[in-house]
Parts: C-alpha cells; structure tokens; sequence
C-alpha cells in the first residue's frame, strides 16, 4: 500500500519539490495551497502524470479557527480517493520570511511569523493527530538560522528555534504511537521565499554563498529528495533530531 504524505505549503518552493520527490519515490501526495489554487492544481498533475495520486486542499496555516473544516476536508478526501480514515506522513512546512532589526519588528509581523510557523503546526499537528496513521512520520521545517545568526531575522529564527523544541517533545509523547518526528533545517535556498530575495539578489546570494563550504547555496533540489527519504523506511530509527540540510552553512 501507497504511502499518503501532507505537505503543507506545497503548491511552490520546497512544498512543491518536497511533493514531486515524494511522488517520485512512489508515494501518494496532499497538496494544500493558501492562495494559489492554479499552482496546487498544476502540482497535483505533475503527480499524478507521474502515476501517484493527489488531492489539492485549502489552508490558512496561521489560521488556527480553520483548523477544524480543514480536517473534515481532509478525511472526506482520503475516504473518497483512498478508502483509508488515515494519512501517513505530515511536513508542516508552510511559511514566510520577514525580516527586520529587533529595534524595528513590529508587532503585527512578530505575530504573523509566530501564527504561521509555531502555533499553527502545535496546533495543525494537534488536529491531525487522529488522522495520522500509527508508525507515522512528521516532518517540521526549521532553518539553519537557528544555529547561525543574520542580522534582521531574530524573530524568525526564534519561532523556528521554538519549532526545533516542539519537534523534541512531539517524538516524546508521540513515540508510543511509533510516531517519529524529526526537524529539517535547510540553510539559504534559491526559491520565492522571502520574494525570492536569495535567488534575485546577487549580493544576497553572495553573501549565504561565502558562508557555505560547498560554494554555494541551496536549489529546492537539495532539499525535496532529502525530506522524501527521510520519509522513507531507511530512515525509521531517525527520530526526535535536528537535521540541517545547508551545505555546510557557517562552518
């Protein structure tokens, strides 16, 4: 039987490779999109042209209100395109940048970051939890900034950090449903996030560039292959970790 894994934040970026690497390994894929429902659409025939199935679905990730119809959606897509009650993978991976001195954060952004990339996967997870299949995987994404600091993006990084914490206690309490729950950190990758700054910016591509032993810094490539095989039954001993995926970012 076909694996069925939720990316949430999937329609562009490291949510869509994520869900085309997954596919790719074979496994059957929940596309949710905030916005971009043509790009989800297009996501969900890239893999099914692949010969997985896919659903594409709605979410708010900082939204916590959502969360409830968000789950209804989800059950009725799995009973009716795969006959199961249950999914067995969830990459909370859905976000934004933004950046500012800590002189200068205000307090809308500070909330937003904190809506979208702590509290809404607490509480994303927590409503997914009867959904997830036992022996399951979660995937949080983190950043390498946890680890590495970057003038400006002391709040993102700090939610993140929080993210790394919650991934620790989510193995804890979810192990004795052979639950693994695992943090990837990437370092800077050449995407739309944060208006594609790292892609469009040469001094700023420059800049990650320097501080990474490779040479360079991330393509989504580097990225989507290794969340789907830390997905993968190679890797269920992996668990309750922070992986960074960043080239050797600051060493």
């Amino acid at each position: 039987m076909s694996t069925i894994s939720l990316i949430t934040g999937s329609s562009r970026g490291l949510g869509r490779n994520t869900a085309l690497s997954i596919a790719r390994k074979g496994g059957d894929v929940i596309v949710t999109y905030q916005r971009r429902e043509a790009e989800a659409a297009a996501v969900v025939a890239q893999i099914e042209s692949l010969g997985r199935k896919a659903v594409a679905l709605q979410l708010d990730a900082g939204n916590v209100s959502t969360f409830p119809a968000f789950a209804e959606r989800l059950g009725s897509a799995l009973r009716r395109i795969w006959q199961r009650d249950s999914f067995d993978h969830l990459v909370n991976n859905a976000g934004h940048g933004d950046v500012a001195p800590i002189a200068e954060m205000s307090e809308a952004a500070f909330d937003q970051l904190v809506d979208v990339h702590f509290k809404g996967v607490f509480f994303l997870t927590q409503k997914l939890l009867p959904l997830l299949a036992d022996g399951g995987r979660i995937i949080n994404l983190s950043t390498g900034l946890t680890r590495i600091a970057a003038e400006g993006w002391s709040a993102y990084a700090a939610v993140k950090g929080a993210v790394e914490v919650l991934t620790v206690y989510m193995a804890k309490e979810l192990g004795r449903r052979g639950i693994a729950v695992n943090a990837v950190a990437p370092g800077a990758i050449e995407t739309d996030f944060f208006g594609g700054a790292v892609r469009d910016t040469p001094a700023f591509n420059q800049f990650f560039a320097g501080m990474t032993a490779l040479g360079r810094v991330g393509v989504a490539d580097d990225i989507g292959p290794m969340i789907a095989s830390l997905l993968s039954g190679d890797n269920r001993w992996v668990n309750a970790q922070r992986i960074e995926v960043s080239g050797g970012q600051g060493i």
